[in-house]
């Protein structure tokens, strides 16, 4: 299944709390993802909150882009990515 990045911009900053209502918004996003056919997998945030860089797994960039028009979410560009990993020469 091909790998995506997604870079977004959230103008106000984006902020899931670590609580039952954090977890509840992800468990949201995840449902939505599914129905789309897309997996987050992991995101990563700047220190002001306002990008965020989300990796996916999904068949093709069109279910990444369903996924965040169901979510409500930004989306500034999709990149397909495959995976480098460094300690795969030792």
């Amino acid at each position: 299944m091909p790998r995506y990045v997604v870079e977004r911009t959230f103008k106000d900053g984006l902020s899931i709390p670590v609580t039952a209502q954090g977890e509840k918004v992800c468990n949201t996003i995840i449902a939505n993802n599914t129905d789309a056919g897309a997996t987050w997998l992991q995101s990563f945030v700047s220190k002001d909150h306002k990008k965020t860089y989300c990796i996916y797994d999904g068949p093709n960039e069109n279910a990444i882009r369903q996924s965040a028009e169901r979510n409500g979410i930004p989306v500034d560009s999709i990149v397909e990515v495959s995976v480098l990993d460094p300690f795969f020469y030792h």
